[in-house]
């Protein structure tokens, strides 16, 4: 088999959209007639939105089938760390929705547009889970522009991963109303509240070998999701870590992950996720290996991810953080970045295997590369 084909038992490649000036027909219609995660990369670095539906025995908030969260945003202007003149980059393609106001009146927009006839949708999710009806003793409001009312955000809850402004970005954060909450790494929620803006900053909690994943659950959340990271014990500063997003949508499949790794994780990190009682669903690591000359390893790239992917057993792998930045300040020329394809990376495994054990193993897992404005449905 060629070393980029998916095998034949993988399922075909779910349902996709683009985000062009704002909401569409197809994101509109996924959002409503499809009961599974929705993931949208809205630069094309390493800021997302993760589109989550209401498991069907709980209340939703009127007006609202998704709960949103908010991965790591940085939309416009230039992002600095240290001092303009040690390091300062911006981004090169341009992200696909120009500010938080934006995006927030785009999430309201589709939760008011009228629901699809099923006769309508396209054929190729058809066959993804619906919501289901409620239960009579808990109606959920239709959403309509009276119910979805314009002084609340749609943007749930965000995530912050890193204290670097590529992932802390504070102009792009304080577009976003006070209420917001914010679940960050322990340096950047030091970082943020001592912006003195936001009501409630969550250091998020770390998930240890064999802890139930309901213990991560802190902060102002449904009982159904929780928000952690992954550590490797070790690294200096949390840089390669990972942020979980982990949910249990009442669809008989348990709870599932999300696992948010921009610059990498040891796989070692992530062997117990099984023993927490977690299915990885989609696996975002890079495929770039970037490293600050003789220095520091920055972005662990590719060769890595495979391992981490396989590792966790992530049904989707979604590279993050490659975008090539126009960079300035005294860092810049000392970075060094190896491009890696995934048919590379995959071709490269390969030879080590048969090297070392004499046999081919194809991957398990559907990689799909997402740019700036593209989203698709994470079947289960």
């Amino acid at each position: 088999m060629h070393p980029s084909s998916p095998p034949a038992s993988l399922p075909s490649p779910p349902p996709r959209f683009q985000v062009v000036g704002g909401a569409n027909q197809t994101w509109a219609d996924l959002t409503q007639n499809v009961a599974r995660p929705i993931l949208v990369h809205l630069n094309a670095d390493t800021t997302w939105l993760l589109q989550l539906p209401y498991p069907p025995k709980t209340m939703a908030p009127p007006g609202r089938r998704r709960f949103n969260v908010l991965i790591d945003p940085w939309l416009q202007g230039p992002q600095s760390d240290v001092h303009s003149l040690f390091s300062t980059q911006w981004h090169v393609i341009a992200p696909s929705v120009a500010t938080m106001d934006d995006l927030n009146n785009i999430l309201r927009d589709m939760e008011s547009t009228p629901i699809a006839p099923r006769e309508t949708l396209v054929h190729d999710h058809r066959n993804l889970p619906r919501p289901r009806s409620p239960t009579p003793s808990q109606p959920r409001a239709r959403a309509d522009r009276s119910t979805c009312d314009s002084s609340v955000s749609m943007i749930d809850a965000v995530i912050v991963s890193h204290e670097f402004t590529d992932h802390c970005h504070q102009r792009t954060l304080l577009e976003l109303p006070r209420s917001t909450p914010i679940f960050a790494s322990d340096v950047a929620a030091d970082l943020v509240r001592s912006w003195g803006y936001f009501d409630q900053v969550v250091t998020t909690p770390a998930l240890g070998a064999g802890v139930p994943w309901s213990r991560l659950t802190v902060g102002p959340l449904p009982d159904w999701l929780a928000i952690g990271r992954v550590i490797t014990p070790g690294n200096a500063l949390y840089y390669h870590a990972a942020s979980l997003v982990v949910f249990d949508l009442g669809q008989g499949a348990g709870a599932e992950a999300v696992i948010y790794s921009p610059h990498g994780i040891d796989s070692k990190a992530l062997v117990d996720m099984e023993s927490s009682g977690l299915s990885t669903l989609a696996l975002l690591h890079g495929l770039d290996d970037v490293r600050i000359w003789m220095t520091k390893q920055l972005n662990l790239g590719a060769l890595n991810g495979i391992k981490a992917a396989n590792t966790c057993k992530a049904r989707f792998w979604i590279p993050t953080h490659d975008e090539v930045k126009r960079g300035g300040g005294f860092i810049a020329p000392l970075l060094q970045r190896t491009s890696y394809s995934f048919k590379d990376a995959v071709k490269y495994e390969e030879e080590l295997l048969m090297r070392s054990a004499g046999r081919q193993v194809s991957p398990l897992y559907q990689f799909i590369e997402l740019g700036s404005g593209d989203g698709l449905v994470l079947p289960a």
